[in-house]
């Protein structure tokens, strides 16, 4: 996902999933994954807006940009779906730890 040019893609993510672990003390894992989506939605909804001068021009705009954030979340959610199936038992241990 990262270009060679975004060297802090993963630092950044990992500030998110941070805050995101810590919120999992408080309420369940369940509720945590609701807001973060939901974060994330409003957050893309803005940095879309950002690249256009009306909300007609957001409305025109509006399938082919909800298609490109759910197929980033689609590639990115298998990726790291797949990872956790490879290494599930590593992974698992280090959460019971």
């Amino acid at each position: 996902m990262p270009t060679a040019a975004d060297a802090d893609f993963y630092l950044r993510a990992d500030a998110v999933i941070s805050l995101a672990n810590e919120q999992v003390a408080l309420v369940s894992r369940g509720k945590v994954s609701a807001s973060c989506m939901y974060a994330t939605a409003r957050f893309n909804a803005w940095v879309s807006a950002c690249d256009f001068d009306s909300s007609a021009e957001m409305l025109a705009a509006k399938d082919e940009t909800v298609e490109y954030f759910v197929e980033q979340f689609r590639s990115m959610l298998k990726e790291n779906y797949d990872d956790y199936i490879k290494n599930f038992e590593s992974y698992r241990q280090a959460t019971k730890a």
